[in-house]
């Protein structure tokens, strides 16, 4: 076992910290993005209404977004395992499926 390889050793709401916070910044990033499109579209000629679509949108795109994501990462989880266990068949099904589901 390499020194550098915690997964095994250290504890498990730490480890769940340190790969939450990735996924945490991106996803006020994101808010961010929102709240600087909601002032745009205030200004513009749009104003209340404007506000009002991009507020009963945006939450469909966090939902969408987080079905995408929930794919990919099964995806990937389900080909690394297929490539560890060199089953290059259900590797290929497994990408295959990944990308149809893209384009879903």
């Amino acid at each position: 076992m390499a020194s550098n390889d915690k997964m095994g050793t250290e504890r498990i709401g730490k480890l769940l910290f340190r790969f939450s916070l990735p996924c945490v910044i991106s996803l006020l990033i994101s808010s961010l993005y929102n709240l600087v499109d909601q002032i745009f579209v205030g200004n513009s000629s749009l104003g209340y209404l404007g506000n009002a679509a991009t507020g009963v949108v945006y939450p469909i795109v966090v939902v969408t977004q987080a079905f995408a994501w929930g794919f990919g990462d099964g995806c990937a989880s389900f080909l690394a395992i297929c490539q560890g266990k060199k089953e290059t068949l259900k590797a290929s099904k497994a990408m295959g499926t990944g990308i149809s589901l893209t384009f879903v």
